[in-house]
């Protein structure tokens, strides 16, 4: 036999991280581009509360919060806005609002939670104080898609869910940035949604994310997670989640939009902040996610390397065929999240992602900040 030459085995490397690739593609993003609503034969509808936690935004409040006021809902709901300590004028444009909206709880704190840092403590207050079991989160500078947002979040409750996840997407704008925000901002909904339709939910956000209160309670709230800055949405539905008490909502009118960052160090920051959380998720999220990120990272240098020292041929077919795969799930993801305008760019984004890598790996080891805002 033959011994095996150092450029087969950099050519097997390549060929099995592509592998790797193609199979996240087909086993978990397939689930989202081949995703299709169905419609309940019948909906109820529960009384809804949304809660809302704002710190200094008063032009926020503003410009954001009537979207969240006027939702067409036949059932009651409410709006609860927690203002967490704010020095601008947050307090008395919540006063007028709520004179023209009878359904806005304001819950004004004027205290600094002791050893608890982050977002944790307004937020585990709205939820006592709100009414109703559907709880609804977003955030002061989230606008919901459509009058029909509560109603779309609230139908996919059924028997033994607990949990809801949605999309909360970024405003379209000029500019790379924007596209590279709105780009890494889909890559991630792609996941944490597709996982939780294949029965394995690791997260949400807190621009688009519900859940029932008795489930906040009976699991103690943040309790196990106040020692962490950040959390409050990704790390408590790590902890909660299971295959049989999450569902997803995948609707163009189920959207929320947040007004992304405009330069590149407030970029840089906001992601920063996330990303120190993920070390603290379940040892099968991080073997699952830190998989498909390692194999992401490595396609690109073990192409160019595979392309150089061994046959072209070989290593056009493996590309071809990974490329042809990515590009039908990829760009049917963008269309049914509604991304549409990313789809041209796929290709130049997802090598743009061996560049985010190498910038943002280190926040997985950076401590968090202690502020929320």
């Amino acid at each position: 036999m033959l011994p095996i030459h150092w450029s087969e085995i950099l050519f097997y490397l390549f060929a099995a991280t592509a592998a790797v690739q193609i199979f996240y593609y087909l086993f978990f993003f397939n689930r989202i581009s081949s995703y299709t609503l169905k419609e309940k034969q019948t909906s109820q509808q529960h009384p809804v509360s949304v809660i809302i936690c704002a710190r200094d935004e008063d032009e926020n409040l503003a410009r954001y919060l009537p979207g969240v006021l006027v939702q067409k809902y036949a059932t009651s709901y409410e709006v609860v806005a927690v203002n967490d300590n704010s020095l601008d004028d947050s307090k008395y444009i919540l006063e007028e609002l709520g004179k023209t909206f009878k359904n806005l709880h304001v819950v004004e704190l004027k205290q600094e939670a002791k050893l608890i840092s982050g977002k944790k403590y307004p937020l585990s207050i709205g939820i006592r104080e709100a009414k109703h079991e559907i709880l609804l989160l977003s955030d002061a500078d989230c606008v919901p898609a459509s009058e029909n947002w509560i109603q779309k979040i609230q139908d996919a409750y059924g028997d033994g869910i607990d949990i809801v996840l949605g999309y909360g997407a970024y405003h379209k704008k000029k500019g790379m940035l924007n596209k590279l925000i709105r780009f890494e901002t889909f890559h991630t909904a792609l996941q944490y949604l597709s996982y939780a339709l294949a029965g394995i939910p690791y997260m949400g956000v807190g621009r688009n994310l519900s859940y029932k209160k008795d489930l906040f309670l009976r699991n103690k709230g943040f309790s196990s997670i106040n020692h962490i800055a950040s959390g409050d949405d990704d790390l408590f539905i790590n902890k909660v989640a299971t295959a049989t008490n999450t569902a997803v909502v995948i609707d163009p009118e189920a959207v929320t939009f947040s007004n992304p960052e405009t330069t590149w160090s407030g970029w840089l920051k906001q992601k920063s902040r996330h990303y120190s959380t993920a070390k603290f998720y379940k040892r099968k999220h991080k073997f699952l996610l830190g998989l498909y990120f390692t194999t992401q990272f490595l396609y690109y240098p073990l192409l160019a390397a595979s392309f150089v020292f061994f046959d072209w041929k070989y290593v056009a077919g493996v590309t071809l065929l990974r490329l042809i795969i990515q590009a039908v799930v990829m760009t049917r993801a963008m269309k049914k999240m509604g991304e549409p305008d990313l789809r041209s760019w796929f290709l130049f984004l997802d090598i743009w992602m061996f560049i985010y890598y190498i910038i943002f790996v280190p926040a997985l080891w950076k401590k968090p900040s202690k502020r929320w805002n």
